[in-house]
């Protein structure tokens, strides 16, 4: 590990999984730039890309052939240390859009770097859900579980999370002033994902043999 890899500043990017394409507003856009804010103010690069407005196509390759505009987007995803996967609750799930970015991820399992380990180990995921119905949960084990599946590390209390109360109407990015516990949960998983992202860069796992 050399000097300049531990000053490189690090670089996170947002996949955002809203079914809306831009300029629409978002709520899954709002809660993922709440997750940057405090990376922002730390010096992190943050990028917010809104899955939608790409042609992504279905597959488990890394290129799916011509018009297939997720070779691009994985350039983003390797190059970055902290990758935030935000999506809306449709039906009690992910939205399609979030599962299509995972599919398209498995390729990554067959993509190994120098050391021997796949390339996404080493890196950071944190998972951010809205919605107007419950979910949360259950969508945050099914993206840590596929992500982890893939390399990624969790940190500590990695995801952040809101709901409407039952049987509720409201959005996410429709609110006067978000709750403080949502704040504060959300503050501490990116504090946690630039910890974890710092030490896995000065301390890279070991090579597999």
């Amino acid at each position: 590990m050399t000097t300049s890899d531990q000053n490189r500043t690090l670089r996170a990017v947002g996949l955002v999984c809203t079914l809306k394409p831009s300029p629409a507003p978002s709520s899954s856009i709002v809660i993922a730039e709440q997750l940057f804010e405090p990376m922002r103010k730390a010096g992190v690069e943050c990028e917010i890309v809104r899955c939608v407005d790409h042609a992504l196509h279905p597959g488990v390759e890394a290129d799916m052939g011509p018009g297939d505009e997720w070779p691009a987007l994985l350039e983003k995803i390797v190059a970055a240390d902290i990758v935030v996967v935000s999506t809306p609750t449709w039906v009690g799930h992910m939205s399609s859009v979030a599962q299509r970015v995972l599919e398209r991820l498995d390729a990554e399992l067959s993509e190994t770097d120098d050391a021997g380990r796949p390339r996404q180990v080493g890196k950071v995921a944190l998972a951010a859900v809205v919605g107007n119905e419950d979910g949360a949960h259950k969508i945050v084990a099914d993206l840590f579980q596929a992500l982890n599946d893939i390399g990624f590390t969790i940190p500590a209390q990695g995801c952040t999370y809101w709901n409407d109360e039952a049987m509720g109407g409201r959005d996410f990015k429709d609110l006067d002033e978000t709750p403080g516990a949502v704040a504060s949960t959300t503050e501490t998983a990116a504090r946690n994902a630039m910890h974890l992202a710092r030490v896995l860069r000065d301390n890279p796992y070991p090579a597999y043999s």
